[in-house]
């Protein structure tokens, strides 16, 4: 039942545990959009594709497009809201606490410790990415044919883009170019 409570409450839940920035909040939209059925891989794939393109942080973008493609203007601004609101909250409360017990070295475990969880995250997100990109895994599982399995449109457009954004002439581009090149490229081919 989709409901804008409903979908506040899982930005909220999304903004309380995604520590690591925007794509960190991609493993749990993916699961959101399985549970609930509110969008679809493709769909969040699309979601992903505009966030990065639209400057801003991708988690707020991409609660904002969720909020919007649901429930247009009203759910775009509490999604927001709803996914920033828990890191006011937190930031809130651990800088009072931060000054005094910054040298405690339960503290700084734990912050130690959040930078393995935050880098678990973002790579959780990446594979996702990866999936979503270039893989076609329902293909594949309908089929089992391992030629469905890889998207080779797609797979050469990141190869090409790998190698110009790293070596010769074309890497000192501004990345604009290359996402407006590949946006085009994907309207055309994929």
């Amino acid at each position: 039942m989709k409901t804008l409570l409903s979908m506040m409450f899982e930005f909220f839940k999304t903004g309380l545990f995604a520590i690591g920035g925007g794509l960190a909040t991609l493993p749990f939209l993916q699961e959101i959009g399985i549970r609930t059925g509110w969008f679809s891989n493709e769909e969040l794939a699309n979601m992903v594709a505009v966030s990065e393109s639209t400057p801003g942080p991708i988690g707020v973008n991409m609660s904002t497009y969720v909020g919007f493609h649901m429930f247009g203007v009203p759910g775009a601004i509490l999604t927001s809201l709803s996914l920033v609101v828990p890191s006011i909250i937190v930031i809130l409360i651990v800088s009072s606490f931060l000054d005094r017990f910054k040298e405690n070295h339960y503290v700084q475990d734990a912050f130690y410790g959040l930078r393995a969880a935050s880098t678990g995250l973002i790579a959780a997100a990446c594979w996702g990415v990866v999936c979503i990109a270039l893989l076609h895994v329902e293909a594949f599982q309908a089929s089992g044919a391992v030629t469905d399995l890889v998207n080779p449109v797609a797979l050469v457009l990141a190869i090409v883009l790998l190698i110009l954004t790293n070596k010769g002439p074309l890497k000192k581009l501004h990345p604009v170019v290359f996402l407006a090149a590949s946006a085009v490229i994907g309207v055309l081919f994929l």
